[in-house]
C-alpha cells in the first residue's frame, strides 16, 4: 500500500474547507495521518467516531422506544438486561483496546501485513471470548434475572429476551472489535457505516417484529432482541466485508496472514484483557454509585438517572475525539514520533475540555431546563437537575480525563489507567460518597460531588502521569 501523492502539504491543507474536510471525514480517506496538520487529521478521524458514539446509543433508546408500548413490565425486561449487557460491552470494549493499540502501532510503522496479522488475531480472540460469554448468559439467563430481583412477570416475557441477546453476544463483540480495527487504522468512515447499516435495520425490524405489522409474527419484547441481533449481525457482515472480503479500507487481509501466530495472540490478549479490567472497574464503579443514591428512594434514583443519562449522551462528541486521539497515538509511535503523539493528545484534550467545559456552564446554569424535558414530577427534577449542576462545574476535567485515559490505552499502555480508575474511583470515590451522602447529611447530592470531586483528582494524576512520558517508551 502506498501513500503516495495523498499526505497534504500545508498548501493544500491551507485549501480545505469545512465541506471538504466533512466530505472526506465521511467518505474515507487514504491521508498519512502521521504527517500534516494535527487538528485537521483530529477533526477528519473525529468526525465520523463521534457519529458512530451516537449509532450505537441508539440500539437501547429505539428498542425502549417502542417497548414502551407493550407495558411497565416489557420496559423492565430492557433496562434489567441492558444493565446485566453493560458487562459484555465493557468485555468488548476491553478487547477493542488490544485491537486498536496493535493494529495502529503496525500501522504507523508501516508494516501493514503486521497489521492484517494483528487483525485476523483478534478475530481469533474475539470467538473465544463470545463462545464463553454466550454460554454463561444462555445457561444462567434466569437465575441472573432473580438476582436482580425481577419479578414472575418480567421473568415470563425476559428469559428468551435475555437469552437471545446474551446468547449472540458474539455480534456485540464483533461490533467493538471489528471497528476497533478500522479505527487504528484510521477508516472512521467505515466504522460509521458499519452503525449505520445495523441501526438501520434494527429501527425498520424492530416495529415489524414487536407488533406483527404486515407478514411479520408479533413477537413483542422478544421481537426487540431479535431485531436488535439482526441488525448488529448485519453490520458485523458488512464489516467483515469491507475487512476481509473486498478489502474496500486502508488495510488488505489476505489468507497467509491467518496462519496462527500464538506469541501475537497472547500479546494482544494481555493488552486486551487489561483493557477489559479497566472497564470492569468504571461498570462496577457506577452500579455502588447507584446502590447508595438508592437509599434514598426511587425519586432519588430516577433524578440521578435522567441527570446520569444526559451527562453521558453528551459526552458522546469528547468519546469521539478521545478515539481519534488513540489512533493517532497508536499510528505516531509506529511512526517512530512520540513528540507528535503528544501533541495530538494535548490538542484533543484541550478542545474535548473547552467542548465539555462549555456544557459544564450551560447545565449549571439551565440544568433545570434540560431535566424538565424527561420529567414533569417536582422531585425527580430537583434530585436530576442537582446531578447535572454539581456534575457540570468538573465537566471540563471529564473531557481531559476522557481523552488521557484514550492516550494510554492507544499507546498500548491500559494498565495506568487501570490503576488510576481502581485506585480514585475504589478508595477516593466510594467511600467519598458514601460518607457524604450518609453521615453529613447531604444525601444524595453527596453521590454528586464525589463524582466530580474524584474525576477532578482522576484528571490530575492522569495529567502528571502523561507528562512523565513513560508511555512512549510502551512495546506493543
Amino acid at each position: 500500500m502506498s501513500f503516495n501523492n495523498v499526505s497534504p502539504s500545508v498548501e493544500a491543507v491551507k485549501k480545505d474547507t469545512f465541506f471538504s474536510v466533512l466530505r472526506e471525514a465521511l467518505a474515507g480517506t487514504e491521508r498519512d495521518f502521521t504527517k500534516g496538520s494535527i487538528p485537521l487529521a483530529l477533526t477528519i478521524l473525529a468526525i465520523p467516531m463521534i457519529l458512530e458514539m451516537s449509532m450505537e446509543a441508539l440500539f437501547a433508546i429505539v428498542d425502549t422506544f417502542f417497548v414502551a408500548k407493550l407495558g411497565a413490565a416489557a420496559v423492565a425486561v430492557v433496562g434489567l438486561t441492558e444493565s446485566v449487557l453493560a458487562l459484555v460491552y465493557a468485555v468488548a470494549m476491553g478487547l477493542s483496546i488490544g485491537a486498536t493499540a496493535t493494529v495502529s502501532r503496525r500501522f504507523g510503522e508501516k508494516d501493514f501485513d503486521g497489521a492484517a496479522r494483528a487483525a485476523t488475531h483478534v478475530v481469533y480472540l474475539g470467538f473465544v471470548v463470545s463462545l464463553v460469554m454466550g454460554v454463561i448468559g444462555v445457561v444462567f439467563a434466569g437465575d441472573i434475572y432473580r438476582l436482580l430481583g425481577a419479578g414472575e412477570d418480567v421473568l415470563a416475557i425476559g428469559l428468551p429476551f435475555m437469552q437471545i441477546m446474551f446468547g449472540t453476544s458474539a455480534v456485540i463483540v464483533f461490533l467493538f472489535l471489528l471497528n476497533g480495527i478500522f479505527r487504528g487504522v484510521g477508516d472512521a468512515a467505515i466504522a460509521l457505516r458499519v452503525l449505520v447499516v445495523a441501526n438501520g435495520l434494527n429501527i425498520v425490524l424492530d416495529p415489524l417484529l414487536i407488533f406483527g405489522i404486515a407478514f411479520f409474527p408479533e413477537m413483542g419484547v422478544t421481537g426487540a432482541a431479535v431485531a436488535t441481533v439482526i441488525g448488529r449481525a448485519a453490520g458485523v457482515v458488512y464489516a467483515g466485508w469491507a475487512l476481509f472480503g473486498r478489502s474496500i479500507g486502508r488495510l488488505q487481509v489476505r489468507a497467509e496472514h491467518w496462519k496462527l501466530d500464538t506469541g501475537l495472540l497472547w500479546s494482544i490478549s494481555r493488552l486486551s484483557g487489561t483493557g477489559v479490567l479497566q472497564l470492569l472497574v468504571t461498570t462496577a464503579t457506577w452500579s455502588v454509585l447507584v446502590t447508595i443514591v438508592a437509599v434514598f428512594g426511587s425519586v432519588a434514583i430516577a433524578g440521578y438517572q435522567i441527570g446520569l443519562r444526559i451527562f453521558v449522551f453528551l459526552l458522546l462528541p469528547v468519546v469521539g475525539l478521545a478515539n481519534a486521539a488513540a489512533a493517532l497515538v497508536g499510528q505516531n509511535l509506529g511512526a517512530g514520533q512520540p513528540e507528535r503523539a503528544e501533541r495530538s493528545v494535548w490538542i484533543a484534550g484541550g478542545s474535548a475540555a473547552a467542548i465539555l467545559g462549555s456544557l459544564g456552564i450551560f447545565f449549571v446554569l439551565f440544568s433545570n431546563l434540560l431535566v424538565s424535558l424527561f420529567t414533569t414530577d417536582p422531585e425527580v427534577a430537583r434530585y436530576g437537575s442537582d446531578c447535572l449542576r454539581i456534575i457540570g462545574y468538573g465537566y471540563a476535567f471529564y473531557g481531559l480525563a476522557i481523552v488521557t485515559e484514550s492516550a494510554f490505552n492507544g499507546a498500548g499502555d491500559p494498565w495506568t489507567p487501570t490503576y488510576i480508575n481502581a485506585i480514585v474511583l475504589w478508595l477516593i470515590e466510594i467511600p467519598l460518597a458514601y460518607v457524604l451522602a450518609n453521615s453529613y447529611d447531604v444525601g444524595p447530592q453527596g453521590v454528586f460531588w464525589a463524582i466530580t470531586i474524584s474525576f477532578s483528582i482522576w484528571t490530575v494524576v492522569a495529567v502528571a502521569l502523561f507528562k512523565r512520558g513513560k508511555w512512549k517508551l510502551k512495546v506493543v
